[in-house]
C-alpha cells in the first residue's frame, strides 16, 4: 500500500498547528487559573509543563510548516527506481525537481493557484501518472499542445519534421545516440537488434496535455502506450542530481552530482 506523502504531511502540519493555536488561545490560559497564576504575570520557571501532545506540536509544528512550503512550493527530492531515462538518470539517481517553474499548485488538490511557465520541448519532468493519478512518473517532453507526433523506424517527427539525431556509438546491447529536442540536446538509448516497429504510431497532443517519452527508447513505459500527459498531473522541472545510491547495501555516491539535460 502507497502512503500518500503530501496527505500526511499536510495533515500533521494541519493538526500540530491546530493544537498549538488551542493552547496559545485558550488551554495556556486554564492551566495558569488552575495552579493559581495570572495569565501575562508570569515568570518563566514558574509556569505549569505543558501537556506533552502541546509541547510535541510547538516544536514540531514550525518544522512540518517550513518542510510543507519548500516541498509544495519550491523543490522536492524524487528518487529514479526504473532504467526508462538511461543514460540521462540511472535507477538509484536521487534527483531534485523545481514545483514552481510550471506554476504554483495547492498540496494534495494540485489546483494551480500562480501561472508561471510551461513545459518546453526537452524538458525533462515528473508527473503523476495519469491512469492512477498517484504514481510518479519522470520522462521527456517531446510534444507540445497542438504538435502532430510520429515515431516510425526509431525515427521521431513533430509536425511533420524529423528530430535531429546523430550517432554517437556502439556500446552492445545499445547504440548510443544525441538527439535535439527544441533547445535542448540529450543522449538517448536504442537496443540493438529490437524491432523497429516498436512503439510506431502518429498522435495529434490535445490542448493542455504533454507528449513525453523516455530516453532509453525501447525500455520507456511512456506517451507511446497510455497516452498524452494533462497540464495538471504535472508535478514539477527534473533540473539535478543531488545523490546516487543504488541500494540500501551500498554506500552512497556524489559521483553523478549535477544539471539534467
Amino acid at each position: 500500500m502507497d502512503i500518500d506523502f503530501p496527505l500526511v504531511l499536510v495533515v500533521l502540519t494541519f493538526v500540530t498547528g491546530l493544537i498549538w493555536l488551542l493552547d496559545r488561545l485558550f488551554l495556556r490560559k486554564r492551566r495558569l487559573e488552575a495552579a493559581g497564576l495570572e495569565p501575562g504575570k508570569v515568570e518563566g520557571g514558574k509556569e505549569p509543563k505543558e501537556p506533552y501532545l502541546v509541547d510535541l506540536s510547538r516544536s514540531f509544528f514550525p518544522v512540518l510548516a517550513v518542510v510543507l512550503v519548500l516541498r509544495s512550493f519550491l523543490v522536492e527530492p524524487f528518487q529514479i527506481p526504473s532504467g526508462s531515462m538511461l543514460p540521462t538518470l540511472e535507477v538509484g539517481d536521487f534527483i531534485l525537481v523545481n514545483k514552481y517553474a510550471y506554476g504554483l499548485r495547492l498540496p494534495v488538490a494540485g489546483t494551480k493557484i500562480l501561472e508561471v511557465d510551461d513545459p518546453e520541448r526537452g524538458d525533462v519532468i515528473v508527473f503523476r501518472y495519469p491512469d492512477d493519478g498517484s504514481t510518479n512518473y519522470i520522462k521527456r517532453v517531446v510534444g507540445l499542445p497542438g504538435d502532430y507526433v510520429r515515431y516510425q523506424d526509431r525515427k521521431l517527427f513533430i509536425n511533420g519534421e524529423e528530430v535531429e539525431t546523430r550517432f554517437i556509438a556502439r556500446l552492445p546491447p545499445v547504440e548510443l545516440w544525441r538527439e535535439t529536442l527544441g533547445d535542448t540536446t540529450h543522449d538517448l538509448l536504442l537496443t540493438i537488434g529490437r524491432s523497429g516497429r516498436s512503439g510506431e504510431g502518429e498522435w495529434l497532443v490535445p490542448e493542455g496535455e504533454y507528449f513525453v517519452m523516455g530516453d532509453n527508447r525501447d525500455n520507456s513505459n511512456d506517451s507511446r502506450y497510455w497516452g498524452t500527459v494533462p497540464d495538471e498531473m504535472v508535478v514539477g522541472k527534473a533540473f539535478a542530481i543531488w545523490m546516487h545510491w543504488q541500494s540500501l547495501t551500498s554506500l552512497p555516491s556524489f559521483d553523478r552530482v549535477g544539471g539534467i539535460e
